[in-house]
C-alpha cells in the first residue's frame, strides 16, 4: 500500500511538472497590431514648411488625456495608438486610433467622440470663462463606415487665438481621430485639404 501511494504521488508530481513545463513552453499572446496610420505627406500642405512624423506609439499621450474635446472617450488608452506630426513653426497634428472588441463597440466609441467634439466649445467656456470657443460643423465624409469633420476656434481674454480641425472616422472595429491645429482663426484652416487627410486616414486603417 505505501508503495502504491508513493507511486501515485510521483505520478501526480510528474503530471504537474509536465503541465508547468507545457505552460512555460506555450508562446506568449502576440501584442495587438496597430492599424495603419497617416504619413507626413498625407497632412494638409503648409506653404514653405514640411511635416515630420513621429513613431506610431501604443497608448495615448498625456495631452489627449487632458484634452477637453477628446479626453473622455480616448483617455483609457487600451488597444489605442497615436502618431504625432509637427512642422518647424506653430502647426501640429496628431492621429489617435483605437481597436474595439466589436463593431458595436466601435460604433459606440465613434458616437461618443462625435458627441464630445460637438459639445466641446460649450465645455471649454464652462471650464474657463476667460476663453471664448466657436464651433463649426463641416459635415460627413463617405469613407469607410463614416467620418465627420469639425472646426473649433478659441480666443482667450489675453488675445491668444487658436484654430483646430478635428475629425472622427470608423472602419469596422477601428475608430480614428485626426487633430490638426495652429495659431489663427477659421480663415487659416485648410478644411478642404483636411477632409482629404481624414479620408486617407480612414482608408489606411486596414
Amino acid at each position: 500500500m505505501p508503495k502504491r501511494t508513493r507511486a501515485g504521488a510521483l505520478t501526480a508530481l510528474a503530471a504537474a511538472a509536465l503541465a508547468v513545463g507545457t505552460a512555460v513552453a506555450a508562446p506568449a499572446a502576440a501584442a495587438p497590431k496597430p492599424p495603419g496610420f497617416l504619413a507626413a505627406a498625407d497632412l494638409p500642405p503648409q506653404p514653405g514648411l514640411s511635416w515630420t512624423a513621429g513613431r506610431v506609439t501604443a497608448g495615448v499621450p498625456e495631452a489627449v488625456e487632458r484634452d477637453t474635446c477628446l479626453g473622455i472617450a480616448l483617455g483609457g488608452g487600451q488597444n489605442t495608438w497615436y502618431r504625432e506630426f509637427r512642422t518647424d513653426l506653430d502647426t501640429g497634428a496628431r492621429q489617435v486610433s483605437a481597436e474595439l472588441p466589436s463593431v458595436s463597440a466601435a460604433k459606440g466609441r465613434f458616437a461618443k467622440l462625435d458627441e464630445d467634439i460637438v459639445s466641446c466649445a460649450y465645455r471649454i467656456e464652462t471650464d474657463d470663462p476667460q476663453t471664448r470657443a466657436t464651433f463649426q460643423d463641416h459635415g460627413d465624409l463617405p469613407v469607410g463606415d463614416g467620418a465627420h469633420v469639425y472646426a473649433l476656434h478659441t480666443v482667450t481674454s489675453w488675445g491668444a487665438s487658436d484654430i483646430r480641425l478635428l475629425s472622427v472616422g470608423r472602419d469596422g472595429r477601428t475608430v480614428t481621430v485626426v487633430d490638426w491645429g495652429r495659431l489663427g482663426g477659421f480663415a487659416d484652416a485648410p478644411v478642404k485639404a483636411f477632409k482629404k487627410t481624414t479620408a486617407t486616414a480612414v482608408h489606411k486603417l486596414h
